[in-house]
């Protein structure tokens, strides 16, 4: 099944990471990533996951955490999921920079 995600640079003072979020119901499963869309293809990243987002986040660039952060999508578009467990992530990308099969490893919260 076809999801919609959307990849957000997060910076916050001088902490600046990449939120991963997957489409999932009424929600947006979301992983912290260390590396931006770029350098995914090339470089191996961990995936942390985070609370779940809400999916206004889809589209929503500006402000959070009380004006603490800033977020501006770097990467969106489809993706679909091929495959999940406790350790691994496995997803195929329609995206404007991600393209084609990740896999992802899942790091504990």
């Amino acid at each position: 099944m076809k999801r919609r995600f959307v990849v957000h640079k997060h910076t916050r003072g001088d902490d600046v990471h990449w939120d991963l979020m997957i489409e999932y119901a009424d929600c947006l499963k979301t992983w912290r990533l260390d590396n931006p869309p770029e350098k995914l293809a090339r470089e191996n990243t961990k995936a942390t996951p985070i609370f779940d987002h809400d999916r206004k986040f889809l589209t929503y660039q500006g402000s959070v955490n009380n004006g603490k952060g800033d977020v501006k999508i770097a990467d969106q578009g489809n993706c679909t999921i091929e495959s999940s467990n406790e350790r691994n992530l496995k997803i195929n990308f329609d995206g404007r920079i991600l393209k084609g099969a990740f896999a992802f490893e899942l790091a504990a919260i």
